[in-house]
């Protein structure tokens, strides 16, 4: 992870959260706990209140496109996003 550089940014007071796209500059694509990590570092928040959309990049390429949601607060996070059935724990 060397290089982040913040492409778009909105706030959304509807949700109480900051929609951001990123540009990262990478060897090898980022995890999705690694690219919460950095986000919650580049925006001083708790990695527990980034939720990262998508992970985007070319075959090939250094240059991947993050785009997340930055809540203020976990619960604030957890009270609007939808979770995944690998986040619930793997329930049937």
């Amino acid at each position: 992870m060397t290089n982040l550089t913040i492409l778009k940014q909105k706030e959304n007071p509807l949700f109480n959260r900051r929609e951001v796209e990123v540009n990262l500059e990478s060897n090898v694509p980022p995890k999705i706990n690694e690219a919460e990590e950095v986000l919650s570092k580049k925006f001083s928040v708790n990695s527990d209140s980034v939720k990262v959309k998508k992970i985007a990049g070319k075959f090939g390429s250094t240059n991947f496109v993050i785009t997340a949601n930055v809540y203020p607060s976990k619960e604030d996070k957890e009270k609007i996003e939808r979770k995944s059935k690998k986040e619930k724990g793997g329930e049937k």
